[in-house]
């Protein structure tokens, strides 16, 4: 029988205000050892709320915070927590060998220079300093610096903006290895796919309200959607006027159909042309279940 991976991180009720704005509405979040939780919202959603209350830099109106069962900020919580966020203000002048050696002298058992470089890509990388690095690797210098202390609770925001494509599954790699090594994540991302690969746990909120929380796979099942793609000759606006249909474009001879019906969509299809070929029909992506979850007359509009 599998056990229940501890807690060792939590929001319960978590409220903020900024002024008359309400950042986060009663928030529950738990963060388990051995799981990556990808927390997703669009812009002003409140991650960056939460984010700040887990790591004692802001304080909660009302509900608790939680980390290893202290409350955030406290030295003992803080020496087993490790952050990459969006802003780092790392001085210039300094190599990244002096940046690590400075880091690590913080940690009673830091991980190794080698291991450092190892994971975070940094090869060739120690003796550049950072002011003259590009933007991707600064970000893998910033992602060394948060693990180098062996961190069991890591926060990762954005971690990928500026990596090319080869730096950023590198990332994965070394994410899921310090998963598989029984570290909680949480992950905010703006690239959807990132979440739907590493995220044993989705949490999407909305106006600092919680929407959906599971897995992928439960997430992506909220969503009726599916996507359906066919060479045809079939008019798309004949299509875009079934029961069902919900968007409709054409590429060339491929026809793209969005639809909450998708087996009598793709019956009238056949119906229509019986020299159609090349058919498709996807489920819904955790980017398709994102927007609908999230979906505002407001931003339909914008």
């Amino acid at each position: 029988m599998t056990s229940t991976p501890p807690v060792l991180a939590r929001l319960h009720g978590a409220s903020r205000r900024y002024g008359g704005l309400l950042a986060l509405d009663g928030l529950d979040l738990s963060l388990r050892a051995g799981q990556v939780t990808s927390l997703l919202g669009a812009n002003g959603a409140g991650k960056s709320t939460a984010v700040g209350l887990l790591l004692g830099l802001l304080a909660a109106d009302a509900g608790t915070v939680e980390v290893f069962g202290l409350p955030p900020g406290t030295p003992a919580a803080r020496r087993r927590i490790g952050a990459m966020l969006q802003s780092a203000g790392l001085p210039d002048r300094l190599r990244v060998r002096e940046l690590l050696d400075l880091v690590r002298s913080y940690y009673s058992d830091p991980r190794s220079v080698v291991d450092c470089v190892a994971l975070a890509g940094l090869e060739g990388l120690l003796d550049r300093r950072y002011g003259k690095l590009s933007g991707g690797q600064q970000r893998r210098v910033q992602f060394a610096l948060a693990i180098c202390g062996r961190p069991r609770l890591l926060f990762l925001d954005e971690p990928t903006t500026g990596l090319d494509i080869e730096a950023r599954q590198g990332l994965w790699r070394a994410i899921r290895e310090l998963v598989a090594g029984g570290s909680a994540v949480l992950l905010t991302t703006h690239y959807l796919e990132e979440a739907e690969a590493l995220s044993d746990r989705v949490v999407v909120i909305d106006h600092g309200r919680l929407v959906a929380e599971g897995s992928v796979a439960e997430v992506r099942a909220r969503v009726s959607q599916r996507r359906i793609r066919a060479v045809t000759a079939t008019d798309a606006g004949a299509v875009a006027a079934w029961p069902g249909v919900r968007e409709v474009a054409r590429e060339g001879d491929v026809l793209r159909i969005v639809t909450d019906a998708a087996e009598p969509v793709v019956r009238r299809l056949l119906d229509a042309d019986p020299a159609l070929h090349d058919l498709e029909v996807q489920r819904a992506g955790l980017a398709d279940a994102f927007l609908e979850l999230t979906r505002t007359p407001d931003r339909e509009a914008a």
